[in-house]
């Protein structure tokens, strides 16, 4: 699979008012948002369910899982930044949440 292009500087508020909720993260050229769902059984489902979809997209987060909570990381490494990809798993991560009954 071919790597895409890096979204460039200039482009990078407007990419983020198209996702809900994600924003730039500190310490990389990615965007992150955290999930909170009703307990942790509703949290590991909608993993469970965006793991299929990354699978599928051949992009996988880097997230971390506590009780209710999920921390999501996105960045494409093999770009080393944020691509597309990123933008199109974190729109997915969004609706899976509003479906899996995320708060916050």
């Amino acid at each position: 699979m071919k790597t895409p292009p890096l979204i460039p500087a200039e482009q990078r508020d407007q990419a983020l008012a198209r996702i809900a909720g994600w924003s730039a993260a500190p310490e990389a050229d990615a965007i992150a948002k955290t999930f909170r769902f009703a307990d942790f059984a509703a949290a590991f489902a909608w993993m469970t369910r965006c793991a299929a979809v990354a699978e599928s997209m051949n992009h996988h987060p880097d997230w971390r899982n506590v009780y209710n909570r999920v921390e999501v990381v996105l960045t494409t490494h093999s770009a080393r930044g944020l691509t597309e990809l990123d933008l199109q798993l974190a729109a997915a991560m969004n609706r899976l949440a509003e479906e899996g009954g995320a708060r916050g």
